[in-house]
């Protein structure tokens, strides 16, 4: 039976590279994947990455990026302690330590909209595959020329991610 660890902090993504069959980022960005680079160094080649991206079909795409947003927005601001929130941590790794940090403090001071509405743009959309379908097919070229083997997508409508996978799949 393979073993795979959900991990994000650099240890944890050593242990599972050293002691497991693969990895499960919560977030992962194949535009950043030197954020990782070190952790992984040593893994067999058969190692498997298994990372999750909100698949959302949607000609507007900050409306599309919304539910990634409100996902964010939870995980940075609210989960764990001030200061001890590895979501948070992360966040930061990936090049977004202010923001992250002011996600955290909005969040904390009970303000969970404006906290959602700073999340950047940019980190939601790098860890997800939403927008039109033409522009989900071409983002999925920087997940194949990552070290992720596997995307996980989830979404909430069967048919929008039927649609998806047609479009990626051929």
């Amino acid at each position: 039976v393979p073993i795979f660890l959900g991990a994000e902090g650099p240890k944890n993504v050593a242990m599972a590279a050293e002691i497991a069959d693969g990895w499960l980022p919560l977030y992962y960005s194949p535009f950043h994947p030197e954020v990782y680079a070190d952790s992984l160094k040593g893994a067999p080649e058969d190692f498997q990455i298994i990372a999750g991206a909100q698949v959302n079909i949607n000609d507007d795409l900050e409306q599309a990026l919304m539910p990634v947003k409100m996902m964010i927005g939870f995980y940075i601001g609210g989960m764990g302690a001030k200061g001890q929130n590895y979501h948070t941590k992360l966040m930061q790794r990936m090049g977004f330590e202010a923001e992250a940090l002011k996600i955290q403090e909005l969040f904390f001071a009970g303000k969970r909209e404006e906290a959602i509405a700073a999340v950047p743009t940019e980190f939601a959309d790098e860890i997800s595959l939403v927008g039109p379908i033409e522009r989900i097919r071409d983002r999925v070229a920087a997940w194949e020329d990552s070290p992720v083997t596997t995307i996980l997508v989830h979404g909430g409508h069967v048919p929008a991610l039927r649609q998806a996978a047609e479009a990626v799949l051929g």
